[in-house]
């Protein structure tokens, strides 16, 4: 099971920024664990919600064509916790791209007050300098992440 960690794109301007919206509810299993009796959201799966909206930005500026995966979180800063019922938007902003890497800044933002910023470093794992060979399907960028998109398309009339 791959788990997705934002329900919908918002906003997707093709290589440069994106928006995406995550409801955090009680009906995660994470939130049950998680601190039971005071639930909240993990810092580290906000962290994987950035990683998942910029990496879609960071993929389709360059078609789909590299696997992209993070290779480093640069910062990673919260004002508070998150709690159920709350909402969270992500917003990626491409600083940097390249055949090797991208590099992009975040904004986490709940219920439209700022909560944090994730900056990202990507690889495009393929074009690595290891020498290392991966499998040729994208294993990243599966059906899943890629109809991401199709929820901001189908939002914004553009189905």
């Amino acid at each position: 099971m791959r788990w997705i960690w934002i329900d919908k794109f918002t906003a997707f301007e093709s290589g440069r920024y994106a928006a995406a919206i995550k409801n955090v509810t009680l009906a995660e299993d994470h939130l049950h664990d998680h601190f039971p009796a005071y639930p909240v959201m993990p810092a580290c799966l906000m962290i994987e919600g950035m990683a998942q909206t910029a990496g879609i930005l960071v993929g389709e500026a360059r078609d789909f064509k590299e696997k992209v995966i993070l290779a480093k979180v640069k910062r990673a800063s919260f004002l508070r916790e998150v709690r159920p019922g709350e909402q969270l938007r992500y917003e990626a902003t491409i600083e940097q791209v390249s055949p090797e890497a991208a590099s992009t800044a975040g904004k986490i933002y709940v219920d439209g007050e700022l909560l944090g910023n994730v900056d990202i470093v990507f690889s495009h794992i393929d074009n690595n300098l290891s020498g290392l060979t991966f499998p040729k399907e994208n294993f990243v960028f599966t059906e899943d992440f890629k109809s991401l998109l199709h929820t901001y398309n189908v939002s914004a009339g553009r189905a």
